[in-house]
């Protein structure tokens, strides 16, 4: 998986994918770190939303994610539940040194879902494993938690850039692994071809598209 920053390409494919979690969680540094290789120690609340692209090849094809960072206090709630909508990725981030904010993981589950137009491929992210001495959740019970709810797992570090590139890789290769076999699928039974997508956003119809099995959610190796 390449990534590129031309802007003079036609992309083959955009993915519209959402990052979710509590306020301060570093979602708006994981982002950063993504996108930029950036890291802002003293970066403020994300206001509203506000997104990111970045270029990635997969299979010889050009794919446009365009991540977006969703405030994850509560008052900015009903300005952000629009963006949910078109989603077809999720990273649902917290702190491993917060506990509240990994409790608060399956209220945000239930409005991504509830907000979402389809099934969304969805990894969960243990942030800020560099805070070992501080650690309030276990790699173990991050595990459970996304093998119960059929969740890709990993824990990342925005600060040292740890796991940060593989967690968003994790979910734009399924995203496209399910979009392959959905047009292997039509071209098998002579339907429209359905690979004429270029520059648009993918929609993958919900009941197509289970969350990857729990078998195959893999921890971070708790690595900071």
């Amino acid at each position: 998986m390449d990534f590129v920053t031309e802007e003079e390409k036609t992309e083959d494919y955009l993915f519209k994918i959402v990052l979710v979690g509590d306020s301060a969680v570093g979602k708006s540094n994981l982002l950063a770190r993504f996108a930029r290789d950036e890291f802002y120690p003293n970066s403020k609340s994300t206001i509203g939303v506000e997104f990111q692209t970045q270029k990635v090849h997969i299979d010889g094809k050009e794919i446009k994610a365009q991540i977006w960072d969703t405030a994850g206090q509560e008052r900015f709630r009903a300005v952000t539940s629009a963006y949910y909508r078109g989603a077809v990725g999720a990273l649902l981030v917290y702190d491993i040194s917060r506990r509240q904010t990994f409790d608060s993981i399956g209220r945000w589950l239930n409005e991504l879902q509830t907000h979402s137009d389809m099934n969304v491929v969805t990894i969960l992210v243990g942030n800020k494993s560099d805070l070992r001495d501080a650690r309030e959740v276990s790699i173990a019970e991050g595990k459970s938690l996304a093998e119960a709810q059929g969740l890709f797992f990993m824990e990342t570090s925005a600060l040292d850039s740890s796991n940060v590139a593989a967690a968003f890789q994790t979910v734009v290769k399924e995203i496209y692994n399910i979009l392959s076999k959905k047009v292997m699928m039509s071209n098998d039974l002579n339907k429209p071809d359905s690979s004429s997508f270029d520059g648009k956003t993918v929609v993958l119809p919900s009941e197509d598209n289970p969350q990857p099995d729990a078998a195959e959610a893999k921890a971070g190796g708790g690595c900071c």
